[in-house]
């Protein structure tokens, strides 16, 4: 095989991007010449779903709030590392066993560690 048939292979992949990044740049190019250019004060108003907003959008929210989004999504991460281990689980024989548990009482000692702070804990 040569190098002109190898980079050949790649042509379609080219023009595709290329396709891409045109299509991107004409819709970009389109919509702001087209845009409207009214301004108002009723048009730079706040609503949500047709509602006047009430208050101050920017009270404070509990930490424990950002702590339980936190948590999920750091014990939901762990979950999808056990994927590759349970698809090689045989292959991976026991030293993989070993890195899994190992992997397991990382998070289990961040389990404890948050569960003794009391993050888990909401106020009543």
């Amino acid at each position: 095989m040569t190098e002109t048939s190898s980079s050949v292979n790649y042509l379609p992949l080219l023009l595709q991007i290329i396709v891409a990044g045109g299509f991107v740049g004409f819709t970009l190019f389109v919509t702001h010449i087209l845009m409207p250019r009214i301004k108002s004060n009723k048009k730079d108003a706040n609503f949500e779903c047709g509602i006047e907003s009430e208050g101050n959008a920017r009270f404070p929210v509990s930490i424990r709030y950002f702590m339980t989004a936190i948590l999920f999504v750091l014990f939901d991460v762990e979950v999808i590392f056990f994927y590759p281990y349970a698809v090689n689980f045989y292959e991976l024989k026991l030293e993989g066993l070993l890195a899994v548990i190992m992997f397991v009482a990382f998070f289990l000692i961040g389990f404890i560690y948050i569960r003794k702070k009391g993050a888990l804990e909401w106020e009543k």
